[in-house]
């Protein structure tokens, strides 16, 4: 999936986010609930106007599992099995949503990370997450 270079680039990136999973990850979902208003129905448990430490939780839950996925890019099916059958039998969350996320992500780290934000490790970014994304939509049925 991902080359050695990749590999080294999505690690390289996640060692910037380290520490600041949290205000990364509510600032994620904010921008996605504010540009896509639609996915909010599949955060029903956060109320209709989350507050700061509602998101905060839910954000560092959502990059804890980014994390888990940069520890294990060599098997990411394995490590993200249980989120995957979450996401597709529980939640039953739209696997069309997933990109958008992706895109909010994206836009995310290069408004936090701007120049250390190359287009080489955008890249890398976008071909990590979207394999991600794959894993997690290969238990719906």
């Amino acid at each position: 999936m991902l080359s050695a270079q990749e590999r080294a680039q999505v690690a390289q990136v996640w060692d910037l986010i380290a520490g600041h999973e949290a205000s990364f990850g509510a600032e994620l979902l904010l921008r996605l609930f504010t540009v896509y208003p639609s996915t909010k129905s599949y955060f029903k448990h956060l109320g209709f106007c989350p507050d700061e430490t509602q998101l905060l939780t839910h954000g560092q839950r959502m990059l804890e599992a980014v994390g888990v996925a940069v520890q294990h890019m060599d098997n990411l099916r394995a490590a993200l099995s249980p989120l995957a059958d979450l996401h597709a039998q529980v939640l039953r969350v739209d696997p069309s949503n997933f990109p958008l996320l992706i895109q909010c992500f994206q836009v995310v780290l290069a408004s936090h990370l701007q120049g250390e934000f190359t287009v080489e490790m955008q890249a890398a970014w976008d071909k990590f997450l979207t394999g991600v994304a794959v894993v997690l939509t290969e238990k719906y049925r």
